[in-house]
C-alpha cells in the first residue's frame, strides 16, 4: 500500500515518543523523549503509518499519487494541542484594557460588572450563528499558529439555554472545520447576576439540577472557577463531586490569584487536569503528584499574568522537580489573554516559569493531549495516531521557543492532509 503523504529530510523529527506512555510526561521524562535527526514521517490517510531516519524510509510507498513535502533543514513536529481555551463567546473587551492599564485589578472589574459578566452579557445577546462565525474564525487563527486541538469551554452563558448552545456551537465548529474541538462545561464560571442573593451552593445545584444532564454525550468534563469572588473551596467540592458521580470528567481553574487548596482538592478527587497555578505551592505540587500518581496535569498558562501585569508566575521548574507532569496553554479569552500565539506562551513559560525547550514543547504538545484525554490520539508522532504534523521555520528545538512572538509555521498537516 503506498503512503499518501511523506514529509522528508527533516533536519529534526521532534517525535515527543519515548516516554512511559501509561502517563503524563513528568520529571526528566518531560525532556526525554525522542528527537530524530535527517527524519521523514510518512502518513496513510488520516493516520500516521512511519516514523524514523530518511535511511529508513520504504521509497517503493510513494507514488506518483503520494503528496511529498520537503522539509530539508527545518523542524518536524506534532501538532499543538491547546487543553485551556474559551473559545466561543461574544464581542471583547477591549473597552477594559485601558482600566487594567490604570491599575484596576483583574477582580477589582469583575466586582463592578465587568470582566466576565461583561461577556456574559454580549454573549447571551449573540445569535448562534454569530457565535458559530466567531468560533471558525477563531479556529482559523489557531490554524495558522499550528494548533491541530483545541479544547473549548463554555462560561460565558450562565444560564441553562445560553450555556447548552456554547457547547453545541464548540461542537458544531469542530464538525465544520479541520481543527478538533473538545468541549468543556465551564458553567460554574462565576455566579451570575440572576443567583447574586442564593449565593454559590443555590447556583451550582442548579447547574447539578438543571443542566449537566442535557450535557451526557455532549461534553466530557465539567470545570469551576474556584477562587475569591467566584466559587468558594466547599462548593468547588460539592460540585465536583456530584458531577463525578454523574460521570463527568473533572477539571478546575484554582491557585490563579489566590492560594485556596482547590488544586490539591481537584487532584485528590481524580481531576484530569489543574489550571493555572499560578499561587500553587511546590510542596502542594508534590502532594498532587502523589495523590493522583503522576495523572493530574497541571495546565500552565503564562500569557494571563503577562497580560494582567501580575508579577506571580507558575513556579514550572520547581513542578517539573517535584515530579507533577505540566501542560502548557494561552488560555485564550477575551478578557486575561486575547491571544492564540501558543509559541508565545512557550516562550514565556520558559523565560518566566523555568522550562527548557524541550520541556516546553512536550507541554504543549502530548502533556496537553493528556489534560483532555487525547493522548491516545494526538500529542506525538507515532504510527496509529492522528497524522497532525507541523513544518517549521526553525532548523533545531532549541530555536522554537527562542523566537520571541513569531509564527514559525510554515506547513500544517491535519488529519494527513495539507491544510
Amino acid at each position: 500500500m503506498t503512503y499518501s503523504l511523506v514529509v522528508q529530510h527533516a533536519a529534526q523529527v521532534l517525535t515527543l515518543a519515548g516516554g512511559p506512555g501509561t502517563q503524563p510526561l513528568a520529571g526528566t521524562d518531560l525532556a526525554g523523549w525522542t528527537i530524530i535527526e535527517n527524519g521523514y514521517v510518512a502518513c496513510d490517510g488520516e493516520r500516521i503509518a512511519a516514523v524514523g531516519p530518511m535511511a529508513a524510509l520504504d521509497h517503493s510507498r510513494i507514488a506518483h499519487t503520494t503528496r511529498v513535502i520537503d522539509a530539508t533543514g527545518r523542524v518536524v513536529m506534532p501538532g499543538l494541542v491547546e487543553c485551556h481555551t474559551h473559545l466561543v463567546f461574544g464581542g471583547n473587551r477591549a473597552h477594559e484594557f485601558e482600566r487594567k492599564l490604570r491599575g484596576e485589578s483583574y477582580l477589582d472589574i469583575l466586582a463592578s460588572g465587568g470582566g466576565i459578566l461583561s461577556t456574559v452579557r454580549a454573549t447571551r445577546a449573540a445569535s448562534e450563528e454569530q457565535l458559530l462565525a466567531n468560533a471558525l474564525h477563531h479556529l482559523d487563527g489557531f490554524r495558522r499558529y499550528g494548533v491541530t486541538t483545541v479544547e473549548a469551554k463554555s462560561g460565558y452563558g450562565l444560564d441553562r439555554d445560553t450555556e447548552l448552545r456554547l457547547v453545541r456551537v464548540a461542537r458544531q465548529a469542530g464538525q465544520q472545520h479541520a481543527v478538533r474541538v473538545v468541549p468543556t462545561f465551564l458553567g460554574a464560571h462565576v455566579v451570575p447576576p440572576e443567583f447574586k442573593q442564593a449565593g454559590p451552593r443555590a447556583y451550582v445545584d442548579f447547574l447539578l439540577r438543571e443542566v449537566l444532564s442535557d450535557l451526557k454525550g455532549e461534553a466530557a468534563y465539567v470545570d469551576i472557577f474556584c477562587e475569591e469572588g467566584a466559587f468558594p473551596l466547599a462548593e468547588s467540592r460539592y460540585y465536583l463531586e456530584q458531577a463525578h458521580k454523574m460521570g463527568f470528567g473533572l477539571k478546575i481553574h484554582a491557585e490563579q490569584l489566590h492560594d485556596l487548596g482547590g488544586c490539591e482538592m481537584a487532584a485528590e478527587l481524580g481531576a484530569t487536569s489543574v489550571d493555572h497555578c499560578d499561587y500553587l505551592t511546590p510542596e502542594a505540587a508534590g502532594r498532587i503528584a502523589r495523590l493522583s500518581q503522576g495523572r493530574t496535569v497541571a495546565v500552565l498558562l503564562p500569557l494571563v499574568p503577562l497580560f494582567l501585569r501580575q508579577e506571580k508566575y507558575a513556579p514550572g521548574r520547581q513542578f517539573i522537580e517535584q515530579g507533577l507532569p505540566i501542560a502548557l496553554s494561552t488560555d485564550f479569552n477575551p478578557g486575561s489573554c486575547p491571544s492564540k500565539n501558543l509559541w508565545l506562551a512557550m516562550s514565556v513559560g520558559c523565560l518566566k516559569m523555568g522550562l527548557t525547550p524541550r520541556e516546553a514543547i512536550a507541554a504543549a504538545t502530548l502533556n496537553a493531549a493528556w489534560a483532555i484525554g487525547l493522548q491516545q490520539e494526538v500529542g506525538s508522532l507515532e504510527p496509529g495516531k492522528r497524522a497532525d504534523v507541523l513544518v517549521l521555520e526553525a532548523g533545531s528545538v532549541s530555536e522554537v521557543p527562542y523566537w520571541l512572538g513569531e509564527n514559525p509555521v510554515r506547513d500544517v498537516v491535519i488529519g494527513g492532509v495539507l491544510q
